[in-house]
């Protein structure tokens, strides 16, 4: 039986955004009137040892211990190293979610990204700990001890950013536009990107998939290589369908020391084989690419301009 209160539940709301249905926006099309923009994410992390915060292989919430450790740490050791390979197999681009501590950690990654000319993204210090447990001059510190870093290491700063954990505060936006980032990826909200308001301008959200991505779906959800490989073709298929009506973006997110597995490295294979078969009805890009072709567009075409 329902127990009586004198409280009624009143949604709490934020200001960053306002609701837009899909089929109200303008349709327009991505570079040569192509409709679906395709992304490959990849977060390359580093932990701190036996302290902090890191995901278990095994285990949802498993203290930190010597053998999860070495098993994310295998990611920058081997599997980023693999994956490295495979997309020079394919030649396409990737962004990549950076710790910048992994600057000092593993230079020889940060020499390889340059070398492939690929983006690099923001992503905190380090996936050892997260931001919005900060104040706002804590979180500001942080950002800018990140900005700094990437900008002595790559010769400019990076346009977007991702957080550890997608984690954010009140003021998280607001700080990260009035430090110079364009975009951000923390806001899973849309197939498309949107314009969300700062109290000194905007900042674009462009989507990144918490579904398609191995971590969450191999790690904590605990599916197969092959599922996620059939979730990444399925993911894949339909939305190059519904693409006919509207502009989409794919992205798969991936993490080396999951997908850099040769049993799952295999299964990524075989669906990015199957996504480039359409080569020629994508466009195969980086979210830094769209942030930029978004803000070429005219005023109402992108939700919240």
């Amino acid at each position: 039986m329902t127990q009586p209160t004198d409280r009624l539940l009143t949604l709490a709301h934020h200001d960053r955004y306002a609701y837009s249905p899909l089929p109200e926006r303008a349709v327009y099309d991505w570079p040569e009137g192509k409709r679906l923009a395709v992304c490959f994410c990849n977060n390359i992390e580093v932990f701190s040892f036996l302290d902090g915060l890191g995901s278990d292989s095994a285990s949802v919430g498993a203290a930190q211990s010597t053998r999860n450790y070495a098993w994310r740490d295998y990611g920058n050791r081997v599997g980023q190293w693999y994956l490295f390979d495979l997309l020079d197999d394919f030649e396409v681009p990737a962004s990549h979610n950076l710790n910048s501590l992994l600057l000092e950690e593993c230079p020889a990654i940060a020499d390889r990204i340059k070398l492939r000319g690929d983006e690099v993204v923001g992503h905190g210090r380090t996936n050892g700990e997260r931001q919005d447990v900060l104040d706002e001059a804590g979180e500001l510190a942080l950002i800018r001890d990140c900005t700094e870093a990437f900008t002595r290491e790559f010769g400019t700063q990076p346009t977007g950013w991702l957080g550890p954990y997608l984690a954010q505060t009140p003021v998280t936006l607001d700080l990260l536009q009035e430090s110079g980032y364009r975009y951000v990826m923390d806001w899973p909200a849309d197939d498309q990107p949107f314009w969300m308001r700062t109290r000194k301008g905007r900042i674009l959200s462009v989507p990144y998939s918490i579904e398609l991505n191995d971590s969450p779906a191999m790690v904590f959800r605990q599916h197969d290589a092959e599922t996620f490989e059939r979730m990444m073709i399925d993911q894949f298929d339909e939305m190059l369908h519904l693409s006919k009506k509207r502009p989409l973006v794919f992205t798969t997110v991936l993490h080396p020391f999951v997908i850099g597995q040769p049993f799952r490295l295999r299964a990524l294979r075989r669906a990015m084989a199957h996504i480039l078969e359409h080569r020629d009805d994508i466009w195969v890009t980086t979210p830094g690419e769209i942030a930029a072709y978004c803000e070429t567009l005219p005023a109402g075409v992108v939700p919240g301009s």
